[in-house]
């Protein structure tokens, strides 16, 4: 399978070619979303075979380069179009193209109908085309082409319906905040080819053996690196994109916002995890950050009523809780926790949009309430996933979330511990006071909708999801079970000169099996007090009044959009308008460039005054000009 793998990036590549120019031709829904859907499935089932090809080689063998042509060469710089196959990308190319063609799948039946329907799948597909680069390459700039790419197909995505002004504003704040990120990763590239003379990830990892631990150097590729994972991962202080994103289809919060795009910075770091383990500092700012986010947003979602904000603050949380998997050293886990969010989340986001088309566009759950009968699969399916992200066992969130906690028990101690608890158990909350008012109580919404079912094409997926969401975190099962941790073991050879200069730094604190299991036993409690004491909170609710005090604040995410337009949108905004356009531009730069054309002009139309059209003036000028040339040669 490794001579045919080029076609896992090729077959998004052609979906994106034949969508965006014979989609409008084709006029066949249907043949669209086949072509689109399978040119991602089709690459999973590679995946799928050279995931086994990779397997039966020896774990210190699971590490393919294949290089296509040469992409850029000037004088010393050299680059190559070129993939690493190893257990960590093609563990994301499985989370990739599986999740992303049961999206596909999914969208066939939510975008029906829809004008720019060909369009709409064109961009999915060159979306996953984008990804895929950037998993797989094995240099920094064929990484960063795919960073950009994804993040122009989510401008493209999240303004889709660009009719709407609240989607455009969406897209271009998205675009924008991720600039931000992205220079961050741009000078990083130029600090690494600087000092490494070369932008291969392999060869700039095997340079970092010549380096000590916490050197300078280190800290500062470390710490642009990671403002740039905090751009597409929307952490503290560029979180703000995502929950706006939810502007676009839900098709696209599931797959760009919820299992993929987002996690681009999670395996940044997890790819470049030598160089964090060199940066105990940056190690800890990865930790910290994440911790914050995880809680910031996580407030914020208690007291959201638009069931796809609610998702995308909890998203931002639980990508704030990778982010500390990351810090405590453990990235294994903090990839653990990515596939299994990547299940229940986009089984959340998908179900919200089954939600959203069942009520005819309605997204405000105050307005819902006693949908449980009106969408049985819909509700059984959210329901699993529900209980999947709160950490209940044995569904898959329970398992990476609590292997999560665990790591921050024993690296950072019971404070941080404490605080990742109680986040968690925020976590449950919100979720469970979304399901009871979305599908329990008395109904809420106006007479004159009509709840329904989804079509098969948008309740399969759910159905799919589902599953993955329960068997899923079969793959990383804790130690004091006694089962072998499979992915785990499946990833140890890509951390392992990681994971070795961390147990020389700091050893990781034995802990008997009693305080793990006790560990867990608190968590499962924790979480599940917090589930029933929401249900009963929220499930009778029916009137609701305008929050107040901290309420209000949380209501309007820490003011921290408001504070943002105040400290940087607006001063910007005045200094190009008021200095930068109306001075610098229009007196300076157009008034240096209209005041020379205007003063040739005005020595144009002197001089032109010259030309008489009367042949005596020009002989006079000329007989004129012969006698001043004849005294200056006889008196010279």
């Amino acid at each position: 399978m490794i001579n045919s793998f080029y076609l896992v990036t090729l077959l998004p590549l052609l979906g994106f070619l034949i969508n965006g120019f014979f989609g409008k031709k084709l006029k066949n829904e249907k043949l669209i979303g086949a072509i689109s859907t399978l040119a991602v499935f089709i690459p999973f089932l590679i995946g799928v075979f050279t995931l086994f090809e990779l397997s039966s080689l020896e774990p210190e063998s699971r590490k393919i380069f294949i290089t296509y042509f040469n992409w850029i060469t000037a004088g010393s710089f050299s680059v190559n179009y070129s993939y690493l196959i190893d257990p960590l990308s093609i563990s994301l190319v499985l989370v990739v193209t599986g999740i992303g063609s049961i999206i596909h799948f999914y969208s066939i039946g939510y975008m029906h109908g829809d004008p720019g329907f060909g369009k709409f799948f064109s961009y999915m597909n060159l979306f996953i085309f984008a990804m895929l680069n950037l998993i797989l390459a094995d240099n920094f700039l064929l990484v960063f082409l795919g960073w950009e790419g994804v993040g122009l197909c989510s401008y493209f995505l999240i303004g889709f319906w660009y009719d709407k002004k609240f989607t455009g504003d969406a897209a271009k704040k998205a675009f924008i905040v991720n600039r931000i990120g992205d220079f961050g990763f741009m000078v990083a590239m130029f600090f690494i080819f600087t000092n490494f003379n070369t932008l291969e990830i392999s060869k700039f990892l095997e340079g970092l053996a010549a380096y000590q631990v916490g050197e300078p150097l280190l800290l500062i590729i470390a710490l642009l690196l990671f403002l740039g994972a905090t751009g597409k991962s929307a952490q503290i202080p560029l979180f703000v994109w995502l929950p706006d994103a939810m502007a676009g289809p839900t098709p696209v919060s599931a797959l760009i916002h919820a299992a993929t795009m987002v996690t681009a910075g999670v395996y940044l770091v997890a790819r470049t995890s030598l160089l964090y383990a060199l940066s105990p500092v940056a190690l800890s700012i990865v930790f910290i950050i994440g911790l914050l986010t995880a809680v910031m947003a996580g407030t914020i979602a208690l007291k959201q009523n638009d069931i796809k904000k609610i998702l995308a603050y909890s998203t931002v949380s639980q990508l704030g809780f990778m982010f500390m998997a990351l810090g405590t050293g453990a990235y294994w886990v903090a990839i653990f926790h990515l596939i299994t969010h990547a299940f229940f989340k986009a089984l959340l986001f998908l179900g919200s949009g089954s939600v959203i088309h069942g009520m005819h566009d309605e997204q405000d759950i105050t307005k819902m309430g006693g949908l449980k009968c009106k969408m049985k699969i819909t509700f059984i399916t959210f329901f699993i996933g529900s209980l999947a992200i709160s950490g209940i066992p044995p569904l898959s969130g329970f398992f990476s979330k609590d292997e999560i906690l665990y790591k921050t028990f024993t690296n950072f101690g019971i404070p941080f511990y404490v605080v990742g608890l109680i986040t968690a158990a925020i976590t449950a909350f919100y979720m469970f006071r979304l399901i009871a008012l979305t599908f329990y109580g008395k109904p809420r919404y106006n007479q004159n909708v009509h709840p329904h079912e989804s079509p098969s094409t948008m309740t399969i997926p759910l159905v799919i999801l589902a599953v993955l969401s329960i068997v899923g975190g079969f793959i990383g099962l804790p130690h004091f079970t006694g089962f072998p941790n499979i992915l785990e073991h499946w990833l140890e050879p890509v951390f392992k000169n990681a994971q070795n200069v961390l147990s020389t730094i700091h050893p990781e604190s034995e802990h008997s099996t009693g305080v793990e299991l006790l560990l867990v036993v608190l968590s499962v409690a924790v979480a599940s007090a917090s589930i029933i004491y929401s249900f009963r909170k929220f499930s009778q609710q029916d009137k609701f009044e305008p929050e107040t005090g901290f309420g209000k604040v949380l209501e309007n995410k820490y003011y921290v959009d408001e504070v943002y337009d105040a400290v940087v949108v607006n001063p910007v905004q005045k200094t190009s308008e008021n200095y930068l356009w109306k001075i610098l531009d229009i007196k300076l730069i157009d008034g240096a460039v209209n005041g020379i054309s205007k003063y040739i002009s005005n020595i144009s139309f002197d001089w032109r005054k010259l030309q008489t059209g009367i042949v005596q003036d020009y002989t006079t000028v000329s007989v004129a000009g012969v006698i001043i040339i004849i005294v200056y040669l006889l008196f010279a």
